[in-house]
């Protein structure tokens, strides 16, 4: 329901867009929404990493848990036909998701890829790794 006639159309586009700003909202667009899904023994981790560079994702092992990190800079600009600044928006996030994967799986178990906004992560579901040969002291 509108109150106010529609008098100026960039003036409405620009407020309207403002409320939909992840500033204005819970709406966040970098979610990092994750599928994860089991196969041949495997964990497939399909994270969605709209807008991010390969070199802005991170991935880190420590103590059984996989954090997923990523950065996105965003720069917009609207100019009219004179080249004139209309609008202009930046946009900066980081964000960080934990899964655990268990005290067992290493770097090594991990494989990752990133294409078209997706990151795939492959890794063992259980991992039978032998223990590290220890000596005991005898008292």
């Amino acid at each position: 329901m509108k109150f106010f006639p529609r008098t100026n159309d960039l003036f409405d586009t620009v407020f309207d867009d403002m409320f939909t700003s992840p500033i204005f909202t819970s709406r966040n667009d970098m979610a990092m929404k994750t599928d994860i899904t089991e196969k041949d023994g495997n964990y497939l981790l399909d994270m969605e990493l709209p807008g991010c560079k390969k070199e802005d994702i991170h991935l880190e092992l420590n103590d059984g848990y996989l954090t997923v990190s990523a950065s996105r800079n965003t720069n917009t600009e609207d100019k009219d036909e004179k080249g004139n600044l209309i609008r202009q928006e930046r946009y900066s996030g980081s964000f960080s998701r934990s899964f655990y994967v268990g005290e067992k799986v290493s770097e090594e178990d991990i494989k990752a890829s990133y294409e078209n906004g997706e990151l795939k992560i492959t890794f063992p579901k259980e991992v039978n790794k032998l223990p590290e040969k220890k000596t005991i002291a005898i008292e």
